[in-house]
């Protein structure tokens, strides 16, 4: 089912579309950096399909396909779902004619986003927020039976545009920033606890500074589950040093069947 207008418009004002774009054009601009990753991500899913032979899949944070072997879980799968919270035309078009997948819009962070833009909106200037105090969101229900759930570089993105539309709009301490993350992460790892899983995530990211300065940083601020299967690679994510902040970075992922 396809978001109202008035749902579409929060999305907006909150970067949902402008970060979908990006993403797009952050892959065409680094494809060979990016293609150990998604080559590991395709061939990691595949074993699980091996190990599980599922019936029905379910892939949250499905985006742009490019770390999903698509076609290979159809052949496999009577029932493929690709869920997330918008789709770009160009997926719908591609996979029109699988007669087996499903397309579903929803906010697989258990409605996190509703309750940051009405904690939020409205809030800029001299009416920003003291605190974040409560916000509300539950752990995703998806309504239907989502047989084999392959969770796929999205862990750590949940909290991306929320609590950057949250910055804008508070003052609240790093500490309120913390546990609301802390919170998106958990409650996504326990909804993959329920079903036999997929785990894909950056854990950390390494950036290297123009001027030759490291740092690593933890992304991942919960216990990850240990799984019957892991394996573990890097992510040279920006390796030109493109950004606006001339750095480059890589990500250390984790890949886990649970």
């Amino acid at each position: 089912m396809s978001h109202s207008a008035s749902y579409r418009m929060i999305l907006s004002r909150m970067g949902y579309y402008d970060y979908q774009r990006g993403l797009i054009f952050h892959h065409l601009s680094e494809q060979e950096s990016w293609k150990n990753h998604m080559d590991n991500c395709r061939r990691f899913i595949i074993k699980a399909m091996d190990m599980y032979k599922p019936a029905v899949v379910t892939v949250l944070g499905s985006g742009w396909l490019l770390d999903i072997p698509l076609k290979e879980i159809a052949e496999l799968a009577e029932e493929v779902n690709l869920i997330d919270i918008i789709h770009p035309p160009e997926v719908r078009s591609q996979v029109a004619g699988m007669k087996n997948v499903i397309i579903r819009e929803e906010d697989v962070s258990g409605g996190v986003i509703t309750a940051v833009w009405e904690k939020a909106r409205g809030r800029i200037f001299f009416n920003k927020l003291k605190s974040l105090g409560e916000i509300n969101f539950s752990e995703y229900n998806p309504g239907f039976e989502p047989g084999l759930v392959i969770s796929i570089n999205i862990l750590t993105q949940l909290e991306s545009l929320p609590v950057r539309f949250l910055k804008g709009r508070s003052n609240a301490g790093e500490g309120d920033f913390l546990n609301l993350r802390q919170e998106l992460q958990q409650k996504h790892i326990s909804f993959l606890k329920k079903h036999k899983s997929v785990l894909i995530t950056d854990v950390s990211e390494v950036i290297t500074r123009s001027s030759g300065v490291t740092e690593e940083a933890a992304s991942v601020l919960v216990d990850l589950p240990e799984g019957r299967y892991r394996e573990s690679w890097t992510w040279q994510f920006d390796s030109t040093s493109s950004d606006y902040y001339n750095k480059k970075s890589v990500f250390r992922v984790s890949a886990i069947i649970i």
